[in-house]
């Protein structure tokens, strides 16, 4: 919780496991294969600083941040939104996943980062993968694991990579 990844080896595996109201937020740049992930705890930070990866409001440029130093460029970056269920009966003002949902949403909107695919609320925890250069998944606790992006782009230059051997 309150951590965050970013990797361009294609094959490595970025997981956030345990997601329940956090939100598992995927960033990616298909066509060089860089790929990262952090597991956000609360939608914003009230004047702390760090770990900037648990709150929603520095998670987002954090991540963008790491992205672009990995080699990513900006414009390419499309992003996975997973998690923010409703853990408990609690009123609406305190459903801090869609609270977390939604500021994630409105930080990578704010950073001009589509949001391409999400999987968020219900009330069931969830996995969040990333495998760098194959896919994006979510995994309901006790569910199967879904794609919810594909890396075509970064996959067809694995395999490139690995023909010669």
């Amino acid at each position: 919780m309150g951590e965050l990844a970013v990797s361009a080896t294609a094959g490595d595996e970025l997981v956030a496991i345990g997601l329940g109201s956090c939100i598992g937020l995927a960033i990616v740049d298909r066509s060089v294969g860089v790929a990262g992930l952090a597991h956000i705890v609360l939608p914003e930070s009230l004047g702390k600083v760090e770990p900037k990866a648990k709150f929603a409001d520095l998670a987002v440029p954090e991540l963008i941040r790491r992205m672009l130093n990995a080699g990513g460029v900006k414009r390419r970056l499309e992003a996975v939104v997973i998690g923010g269920a409703r853990m408990f009966s609690v009123g609406a003002s305190l459903d801090i996943g869609a609270r977390n949902a939604e500021a994630v949403r409105v930080a990578l909107e704010r950073e001009g980062v589509p949001v391409r695919a999400e999987e968020t609320g219900g009330n069931r925890g969830r996995t969040a993968r990333v495998i760098v250069g194959a896919e994006v998944s979510s995994q309901l606790a006790g569910g199967s694991r879904t794609t919810l992006i594909a890396l075509p782009h970064a996959a067809r230059s694995i395999t490139k990579a690995g023909a010669g051997r």
